[in-house]
């Protein structure tokens, strides 16, 4: 990779201040890797980050400072950044993200149809509050989480076609276990994601959840989708090749993380709704170095 100027290091370190102020499990998945990728995965989170702040009515300083002063709703924020993306693609970008971000590509060629499903998928939420079944909600998964291991893998490194619907499972898996655990925070925006055919199965109503009800239908609701959800992290598991054990090892503390996350759930009797649930700073950093330890004993 050729020397970066004083300038894109500033890119750099904006992409860097993005992602640790988000205080997300991936800065555990990233610590493990070399400084180019970890600094590459930077600005993929940054731009993935932002992206998801645009639909917010009220968006963080990095979306609402690096937008026209036209740019005040989320159908705006999100054209003007469909259009920084098209800048950063043509070798033209003006926000420090993108600039860094178009850097990275000269090393690791994403391709630019894993950005614009992701855009469709925030474009999801500024029309869709409802989904009326799981292939539908499947869709958003995909767009919002698993495009987002498909860019990691990419500066990760496989050999095998197999690992990347390792990366679409496991993303789906992801947003599966947040949705699951930001019902009441959703509600609160007026967004069910939870398939409505899966409410009638369970006998479980819209005012049920949007009232913070735990009633016995929402737990049998629950114990579904928790299950669904452990499907997804077994079928990512299984769909990984042998060969790409080793590099995927970022991916896999995310999934150690987030199958605990998800137990968490499971353990408070999927009550979502009177404290968030989270595991610890110190949790997730010994579940990290768990699995570090492991793929460096190779141990299963």
């Amino acid at each position: 990779m050729s020397a970066t100027s004083p300038a894109e290091r500033s890119f750099g370190g904006t992409c860097r201040a993005v992602t640790k102020a988000s205080r997300s499990s991936f800065t555990y998945a990233f610590m493990v890797l070399p400084k180019p990728q970890r600094e590459a995965l930077y600005a993929i989170y940054a731009f993935c980050r932002i992206s998801d702040d645009l639909v917010d009515e009220t968006p963080s300083p990095d979306v609402a400072g690096s937008r026209s002063p036209a740019a005040t709703v989320p159908a705006e924020r999100l054209g003007a950044w469909r259009a920084e993306l098209d800048a950063c693609f043509r070798g033209a970008p003006t926000h420090p993200v993108t600039r860094r971000l178009a850097e990275v590509l000269r090393t690791f060629p994403i391709p630019r149809v894993y950005f614009e499903s992701l855009l469709n998928g925030m474009e999801m939420d500024l029309v869709k509050t409802r989904y009326a079944s799981f292939a539908e909600l499947e869709q958003y998964c995909y767009r919002v989480a698993g495009v987002v291991g498909l860019m990691c893998i990419e500066i990760f490194g496989y050999t095998r076609p197999e690992t990347r619907i390792y990366a679409e499972r496991l993303g789906t898996a992801f947003q599966l276990t947040n949705i699951l655990r930001d019902l009441g925070q959703d509600g609160e925006a007026g967004r069910i994601y939870l398939p409505q055919e899966d409410l009638a199965r369970f006998g479980c109503t819209e005012a049920d959840i949007l009232g913070r009800r735990l009633t016995p239908a929402f737990r049998e609701l629950m114990n579904f989708e928790v299950g669904r959800a452990r499907t997804f992290y077994a079928a990512a598991l299984e769909a990984l090749p042998a060969v790409d054990r080793n590099s995927m090892l970022p991916a896999e503390i995310m999934r150690v993380i987030y199958h605990r996350l998800l137990a968490q759930i499971e353990a408070r009797a999927y009550d979502v709704y009177s404290r968030r649930i989270r595991l610890s700073d110190t949790r997730r950093m010994l579940l990290a170095l768990g699995c570090w330890a492991r793929h460096r004993l190779q141990v299963p």
